[in-house]
C-alpha cells in the first residue's frame, strides 16, 4: 500500500487528520437558495452531501438562486402587464395595486417552488 502524507493533530486521546479546504470565493445565497438548501438536506441527503464534500454546494446554491430570482422577477412583470397593474393604478387606487401586485408575486413566489427549489 503506497504511504500517504496525512499530517494528524492530538485532540484529546485521538489523533485527528488535519484537513483543509480550497478558498472559495464568497458568494451571494439568499432566500431561494436557502430554501433548496433545507429541501435538499431534509429530502435528498446524499446529493447534499456529496455537493457538501466535494466543495460544489455553493457554486450550486448561487446558480440555483440566480435562476429562481430571475425567473420570479420574468414572472412578476408578466402577470403585472397581463392583469394591467400599472403605475397609473398605483397612483388611482393604491390599495387594490397592492392587493393584486401581492397577488401576482405570491403566484410567481409558487411557480418559482415548483419549478426551481423544490426539484
Amino acid at each position: 500500500m503506497k504511504e500517504m502524507n496525512v499530517h494528524y493533530q492530538n485532540q484529546g486521546n485521538y489523533q485527528l487528520p488535519c484537513i483543509a479546504t480550497k478558498k472559495q470565493n464568497e458568494l451571494h445565497i439568499g432566500v431561494w437558495a436557502n430554501r433548496h438548501r433545507q429541501y435538499l438536506k431534509q429530502h435528498h441527503r446524499i446529493r447534499y452531501y456529496n455537493l457538501l464534500t466535494s466543495e460544489r454546494l455553493y457554486p450550486y446554491l448561487a446558480d440555483i438562486e440566480e435562476q429562481a430570482q430571475t425567473i420570479f422577477t420574468q414572472l412578476v412583470k408578466s402577470l403585472a402587464e397581463k392583469e394591467n397593474v400599472t403605475e397609473k393604478l398605483k397612483a388611482d387606487n393604491p390599495m387594490l395595486w397592492v392587493w393584486k401586485m401581492n397577488n401576482i408575486r405570491n403566484r410567481a413566489m409558487e411557480i418559482v417552488n415548483v419549478k426551481v427549489i423544490y426539484v
